[in-house]
């Protein structure tokens, strides 16, 4: 064989994998190339691993058709595509797609499918994968979803005095806005439209089996089929590039050497998210897709109407105890799947807002275990505006004072609060949401709030925003709250992509009781996104010796031309401030929930007006906040060992 030459080195063989290749064993005798891969697919796999499997499978396979028409079938396709075990190219030195940064295999082992890759064709839960570290897998494969609404895919009819109950449950939780006070109300409880709760129209409305059978458009069916964390390679618009010209793959981006690759390797699975495999599962298992779609035109009207912002559009998606499951197995939970598709034109503006919630959860109803799995997709075109909120408000309120011990409960003579939490029906609950946002205009601008606010026992928000265009912003602003024995996950990505793109992010945590709370916040920074201004910052306050978080945010800066910061912040109540305030008259539990709450409400004056309503109004965000944070404050006095804690 000619030689091959890299650098200044000289290599035998040019490619690694070159059949007449020799290389020995520990008795000097030549190794066997491995060629078929297949047999050492599910070698690596432990009995966790194999379990998570199952648990996804019996959610795949449940019974029940599928509503989406071709999305359904390619997403389900996907997932039952096993990836091919094929080895990277091999590029010689010299060409454009060199690059010294490649990890190889030798000819004489295996080649094995990236972590959580093993049976689906997109990655699913693994305890030790890097999406999934700290979140509660085996908690959560565990439990048995596998069952479904009764009536998914058909719109659930109400009675009069049935609508009269639900709307006056919405108002006392802050989710409702009558007629004239929004563009667009869409209502989903158990997964399924109700028309006699809904305000639609041309451009908000509830899109199920029937329009995707009759056809919708070509752009519409485009943007339904993307898959989040790159497994959809092809870019939602063109990034310019100078040097390079327009760029349309994902896996390219800053290539040959800072490039992430494909979706499917190791490497790219080790900054994504995990949410592919459940945006895949939504596609197929969803009973329909709330439609939102914001025009210029609208915009134009509605400024000339009022001469302010518009009146915003809510989706409500709620629940009720059974989760509308019909089924008599004790242990079986049930699964639905929300979904909404948010456009905003070129030149247009909208107010979006989101909300979780229960209904009807004082009725005498069996209780059943939920997850929920929701995908929300937003594409904001150029010079657009959107504001968009997300609460989640679910599972009731978690049980106060956790934190105390066994003595201590028995010496006030109350029920132990930790076996009151481990007694709670709400804690068998899962909720994620994966929200993925594409700013595919020149100067577009998108602000996104996320509140995690609810008690369900396990719950998972990750958002993603892509600024593609130059000129794009972003403000991702997020809250999480989390107590009892609750475990919740706050991930977010924001990719600058575009020359002179903007963003802005503030995440704030508040831990207490026993609960386990984490973020990842990451910014990555394209070769292509010179002039990027990126700011980032985590802030945690931590209400209990037995509270836990963690908190990892993270910078990747690929171009040279860039100004970004970002920190990280851990702290308890300041007991300075907290003295401040008692010296002025005001008794410590007053002082504490006045300090929690200046600590959210920067994050809660961001949600439209409408929905936080004024700070008298009993059922408004910021009342309803208040008495969250009320249920989590400490009682009695610190003792400070060591020094006090400094103020977040």
């Amino acid at each position: 064989a000619e030689d091959g030459m890299v650098g200044e080195k000289t290599f035998k063989y040019a490619n690694p994998y070159d059949p007449e290749r020799v290389i020995k064993g520990e008795d000097g005798e030549p190794l066997a190339h491995i060629t078929d891969h297949d047999p050492y697919r599910l070698s690596r796999m432990s009995n966790s691993d194999r379990a998570a499997d199952a648990w996804f499978g019996a959610l795949l396979e449940s019974e029940g058709e599928s509503f989406l028409g071709p999305i359904s079938e390619e997403h389900k396709q996907r997932l039952l595509q096993k990836v091919e075990l094929v080895d990277e190219p091999v590029i010689a030195y010299g060409e454009e797609e060199w690059t010294p940064y490649v990890v190889r295999r030798l000819p004489t082992s295996p080649l094995y499918p990236a972590y959580g890759l093993e049976t689906y064709g997109l990655p699913v839960p693994r305890r030790g994968a890097e999406a999934w570290r700290q979140f509660d897998v085996n908690g959560l494969i565990a439990m048995d979803y596998s069952g479904r609404p009764e009536g998914v895919g058909t719109d659930k009819e109400l009675s009069e005095k049935e609508v009269e109950d639900a709307v006056a449950s919405f108002k006392s939780k802050g989710a409702w806005l009558d007629d004239d006070s929004c563009d667009g109300r869409l209502v989903y409880i158990n997964g399924r439209f109700c028309p006699s709760l809904s305000k639609t129209t041309d451009e908000v409305k509830n899109l199920n089996s029937a329009d995707f059978e009759s056809g919708l458009s070509t752009e519409t069916l485009e943007l339904l089929t993307r898959l989040p964390d790159g497994h959809t390679d092809k870019l939602a618009a063109e990034v310019p590039d100078s040097d390079k010209g327009p760029l349309n793959s994902l896996e390219k981006l800053s290539s040959p050497d800072h490039c992430v690759g494909k979706a499917t390797s190791q490497f790219a699975i080790n900054n994504q998210q995990g949410t592919a495999a459940f945006a895949a599962l939504n596609s197929v298992k969803a009973g329909s897709v709330a439609y939102v779609h914001a025009s210029m035109k609208d915009a134009s009207a509605d400024s000339e109407d009022e001469g302010n912002a518009p009146k915003p559009v809510l989706i409500v998606n709620a629940q009720t105890p059974s989760g509308g499951s019909a089924s008599t197995e004790e242990d079986k939970g049930v699964a639905f799947h929300p979904r909404l598709l948010a456009v905003a034109d070129d030149g247009s503006v909208l107010s979006l807002v989101q909300m979780c919630v229960d209904l009807n959860e004082d009725s005498e109803e069996a209780p059943c275990a939920t997850f929920v799995n929701g995908y929300t997709q937003v594409y904001v075109g150029a010079n657009a505006n959107m504001t968009h909120a997300f609460l989640e408000e679910t599972g009731g309120q978690v049980t106060s004072r956790v934190e105390i011990s066994d003595k201590e409960a028995a010496e006030e003579s109350i029920a132990n609060p930790r076996e009151e939490e481990a007694k709670r029906p709400a804690l068998r609950d899962t909720h994620f949401q994966a929200i993925d946002v594409h700013i595919t205009g020149d100067e577009g601008s998108y602000a996104g709030s996320v509140m995690e606010l609810g008690g369900c026992g396990r719950s998972r928000i990750a958002i993603s925003t892509s600024l593609l265009r130059p000129g794009a912003s972003a403000a991702v602003n997020g809250f999480s709250l989390s107590g009892g024995a609750q475990r919740s996950d706050m991930r977010t990505n924001i990719q600058h992509m575009a020359q002179g793109t903007i963003s802005r992010q503030e995440q704030r945590n508040m831990v207490g009781g026993r609960s386990t709370a984490s973020f990842r916040g990451r910014i990555r920074v394209e070769q292509s996104a010179q002039q990027t201004d990126s700011e980032q910052l985590s802030r945690t306050i931590l209400l209990s010796d037995h509270a836990r978080i963690w908190a990892t945010p993270s910078l990747e800066i690929i171009a040279d031309d860039v100004t970004c910061t970002h920190g990280a912040t851990i702290s308890d109540l300041s007991e300075e401030e907290l003295f401040y305030l008692r010296s002025r008259g005001l008794d410590r539990t007053t002082a504490r929930n006045l300090l929690m709450y200046a600590f959210v409400e920067e994050i809660g004056s961001s949600v439209d007006e409408r929905i936080a309503g004024k700070f008298e109004d009993e059922n408004g965000l910021r009342s309803r906040v208040t008495r969250r944070l009320e249920n989590l404050v400490p009682q009695g006095e610190k003792t400070l060992v060591g020094g006090e804690f400094q103020s977040a």
